[in-house]
């Protein structure tokens, strides 16, 4: 399995290399995708690992980190936009392009199934259901959704400014005003998942990121968040402060603190 993904990786590199990267913007977008499949694929070999899964499911869950985000480049080439909702849903773009890889012919039926289960199902508001003995195709959902997170903080963490939210290759468009809808402001004091097309404002945008938490799977992934800070560099950004977003926010920090003491030593 361990040369297979290398073989994969070399394809993957040629295949990104095939689009036409000369505008500075398309540049830009690409190296941060590069950079950030690295992450996920790092990320979510570590997890799988944390978990103690047999190391066939750890390399499965390197190879759906390396895959995950293989539609984004045809998707950017195309449309411009890392937004799904105005191009094409890039997992199931991710799929349709590993359909052209010539080793995909060398990964067993049953490693295929969980790998396209698990990379169609990661950028998913929840995991779909499955029939029959789903355990390992739910647990590489779960790593690849945490991984995929876990990355993204970082990914978004220079983008906490309305000012700056405007010149990032990916976002749904909205004003660059602090301002928090209401709507939102009480799905985050009852710590619920908020739909991303919604958003309105930048302040909307940075409650959304914080409610991701609320979807992380592992206690290995939360603690992680936890010691990169990222939940206090986008709380410490949000204006106005009220009663209510410091309701959500204590609600916020107990959930992360009890899930962060789940933590096997």
């Amino acid at each position: 399995m361990k040369e297979l993904i290398k073989n994969i990786a070399r394809w993957q590199d040629e295949h990104i290399a095939s689009f036409n990267a000369e505008d500075d913007g398309v540049k830009n977008a690409f190296r941060l995708k590069k950079e950030h499949i690295a992450f996920v694929r790092k990320h979510s070999k570590e997890l799988a690992k944390s978990l103690n899964l047999d190391e066939h499911l750890v390399d499965l869950a390197e190879l759906i980190g390396l895959c995950h985000d293989l539609g984004r480049f045809y998707q950017y080439d195309k449309y411009n936009t890392f937004n799904d909702s105005v191009s094409e849903d890039h997992a199931a773009l991710a799929l349709k392009i590993f359909e052209e890889c010539p080793y995909k012919k060398e990964i067993l039926p049953k490693d295929l199934f969980l790998m396209q289960f698990a990379i169609f199902n990661h950028n998913k508001k929840e995991i779909e259901e499955i029939a029959g003995d789903a355990k390992d195709a739910i647990t590489l959902a779960k790593v690849i959704r945490d991984a995929d997170k876990l990355d993204i903080y970082r990914v978004l963490e220079p983008y906490l400014t309305g000012e700056s939210a405007t010149g990032a290759p990916n976002f749904v468009k909205a004003d660059a005003s602090n301002d928090i809808s209401p709507d939102f402001m009480e799905i985050f004091v009852e710590g619920r998942q908020a739909d991303y097309n919604e958003i309105k404002t930048h302040g909307d945008r940075k409650l959304v990121r914080l409610l991701w938490i609320y979807d992380i799977n592992y206690p290995w992934t939360m603690k992680k968040l936890k010691e990169a800070g990222y939940a206090e560099k986008i709380i410490s950004s949000l204006e106005p402060k009220n009663e209510r977003l410091e309701l959500g926010v204590t609600r916020l920090y107990e959930y992360m603190d009890k899930m962060v003491a789940e933590v096997k030593i």
